[in-house]
């Protein structure tokens, strides 16, 4: 199989498709029971296989890398198996509080965050999205981290649930490479219309990674992925949380059809009030 179509984050190759970590780690946007399944389940092995078939497919970036051993392990499992580096991108939150020893916590963050190996480091929208200044149209102190991850040689960007933190930092000239937009056909988790953040996202100056395209479960494979693929730019990314290496293939085997504009090649879920349609 030929890789998965791949895109640039700034002199980085990296492929369209990214390895989400949510459903590895714990974080279902469910119910407390459903993550407290995610992390019963799932361990370094189970990690590994999964990814082994993103990297077999050529998908080598992921999304979430955090200090987990557990994590870790399992990357070099699959790096190992398959031959092929991981390139992840670390979404830490910082200290922004208002004290004495904040800077020193941020400056400890990242460097704990480029000891992971990640290729780019965008604060998450823990950080992001409060220092959000809708008065001033920034985002405040963000220059002086994305400096900050600069010097530890890492790619600074953006993970945002604010759509308007793209369009400030765009506007203000913000020294990123990329951003993490929440986009999906539904609007979960969307503080505007879809209409909205397809907009924002057609006139962002970087590159845009899409997550929560399935809406967390919300949305099957095939609509959710048919929408978000379809209504992105060609530097733009998509990032995709998956349970097993089945549902990994499914994904690879979706996506790729829907951009050859093709039938999917994967096999239906059977249920009884099908049968009447199956001969």
């Amino acid at each position: 199989m030929a890789d998965f179509p791949r895109t640039k984050i700034e002199d980085v190759s990296v492929s369209r498709l990214v390895m989400g970590t949510n459903w590895w780690l714990g974080f279902s946007h469910t119910s407390k029971a459903k993550d407290d399944y995610i992390k019963a389940t799932m361990g370094r092995r189970e990690i590994a296989d999964i990814m082994e078939v993103f990297l077999n497919a050529g998908v080598d970036a992921l999304i979430g890398i955090r200090p987990d051993e557990m994590l870790a392990n399992a990357i070099r499992d699959a790096e190992d198996r398959a031959g092929r580096k991981v390139l992840s991108i670390t979404t830490p939150h910082l200290d922004i509080s208002d004290t004495p020893g904040a800077l020193s916590n941020t400056e400890r963050i990242l460097d704990d965050a480029k000891a992971t190996g990640a290729f780019a480091c965008w604060p998450h929208q823990q950080t992001t999205d409060a220092l959000l200044d809708r008065t001033t149209r920034t985002i405040r102190d963000m220059d002086k981290y994305c400096a900050m991850i600069r010097e530890r040689g890492m790619l600074p960007g953006l993970s945002t649930h604010m759509p308007e933190g793209i369009k400030y930092a765009d506007d203000s000239g913000l020294d990123v490479a990329s951003y993490i937009q929440l986009y999906n056909a539904v609007g979960f988790l969307m503080p505007l219309e879809v209409d909205w953040v397809h907009k924002i996202i057609w006139e962002a100056r970087k590159p845009v990674i899409a997550i929560k395209p399935l809406a967390a479960g919300r949305l099957a494979p095939l609509p959710g992925l048919a929408f978000a693929w379809s209504t992105i730019r060609e530097c733009d990314m998509v990032a995709v949380g998956t349970s097993t290496p089945d549902e990994a293939r499914e994904v690879i085997e979706i996506s790729l059809a829907i951009q050859e504009r093709r039938r999917p090649d994967f096999e239906l879920q059977k249920t009884r009030s099908k049968a009447s349609v199956e001969g």
